[in-house]
């Protein structure tokens, strides 16, 4: 309500220092006196007489209809100060209608009549003014910002999107509640681009883990499975990532993100150091980590390592197939024996099929 009463009380004084045209010295002692008494908080009585003054000048000449703006105006405030913004909303309504002229003015009390009206429950009214507003003379950026907060807590989140690309129009750069409201209207609207171009620009060593967390994931959403991999891995190197999970998630990032080899270099590292258990998953997880890298003397061995510790007959072949395909002879035959003797059927098979090859022959 603070806010309320002192645009209400604020804005009469260059109201009648500029008037024009000019009030006779009586109303100007009048408007000052019921200023005192708005100031010593006698609402009902500033209500009251203004009203009375309003409704006896509106009808006669441009310096009557001006006084009778004037008169609801403090009308306005006294009903401010009650916490009755409706009451003061429709006063501000009477006196922009008597405002003729006076266009700066008109357009303050237009202004001021949004916000009272957004206070009085009446918020798509509210937005409405406060779009007028705007294309009025005196509008500032602060109230492009104003209106798109509005429409964005309203959840109609397409105007939003209007109001925020022109207010990002006027913006030379966004303090963090102005970056939040952006990024909620980005996501809101399913602009994944703009949302992780902002998030992007935004980040920093200082950002938190869950800025770095939501910029990873629209990352994902944008398609952009390289960008996720990269600020995953940024965020981990600062610190900002340090849960068992997100070490996991790092690994399926590499691996969906194109760098496979980063993938499997921080597997070994965590299996060198004991952070992790060298167990069948694992090192299922870096023999397929160094097969997507292309990294073949890292990919067999990788299997080999697999294979020997889970002496499960799948993975003696599977090794056995790679080495084949990769011309290591030798490391096929060893590992599809092993898979034979294990009853994998389809080892005889690959195994007839190597001594068959110009290769075995040499």
């Amino acid at each position: 309500m603070r806010l309320w009463w002192c645009i209400c009380l604020v804005s009469l004084w260059p109201a009648l220092a500029q008037a024009a045209p000019a009030l006779p010295g009586d109303v100007i002692d009048d408007l000052n006196r019921l200023q005192a008494e708005l100031g010593d908080q006698k609402y009902t009585r500033v209500v009251d007489q203004a009203s009375r003054q309003a409704d006896r000048l509106q009808s006669g000449n441009a310096a009557d209809r001006w006084a009778s703006a004037l008169y609801q105006q403090l009308a306005a405030g006294a009903f401010a100060r009650q916490g009755q913004p409706g009451e003061a909303a429709d006063r501000l309504a009477q006196a922009r209608a008597l405002g003729g002229d006076e266009r700066a003015q008109v357009s303050r009390w237009l202004r001021e009549e949004a916000s009272l009206r957004r206070a009085a429950g009446q918020a798509r009214q509210a937005s409405e003014l406060l779009a007028e507003g705007l294309e009025a003379e005196g509008a500032s950026n602060a109230d492009r910002w104003k209106l798109t907060r509005w429409l964005a807590d309203d959840r109609r989140w397409e105007a939003a999107a209007t109001w925020l690309e022109r207010s990002l129009a006027q913006t030379s750069s966004m303090d963090g509640d102005q970056r939040t409201l952006a990024l909620a209207i980005y996501q809101h609207n399913q602009q994944t681009d703009e949302a992780l171009e902002l998030l992007l620009q935004g980040l920093s060593q200082q950002s938190e883990a869950s800025d770095w967390r939501q910029a990873a994931a629209l990352a994902q959403r944008a398609d952009q499975p390289g960008i996720a991999a990269g600020l995953w891995d940024t965020a981990w190197r600062l610190g900002k990532l340090e849960e068992d999970e997100d070490r996991w998630q790092l690994v399926r990032l590499h691996m969906a993100g194109g760098t496979p080899a980063r993938a499997a270099e921080y597997l070994e590292r965590w299996i060198d150091r004991g952070d992790i258990v060298r167990d069948e998953e694992t090192l299922r997880l870096l023999a397929n980590a160094w097969h997507q890298a292309r990294d073949r003397t890292q990919a067999l061995a990788a299997w080999q390592a697999l294979a020997t510790l889970s002496d499960d007959a799948n993975d003696w072949r599977r090794y056995g197939q790679l080495a084949f395909a990769w011309g290591q002879d030798a490391r096929a035959e060893q590992a599809l024996s092993r898979a034979q003797s294990l009853g994998d059927d389809q080892a005889g098979e690959w195994l007839a099929t190597l001594e068959k090859s110009p290769r075995h022959s040499l």
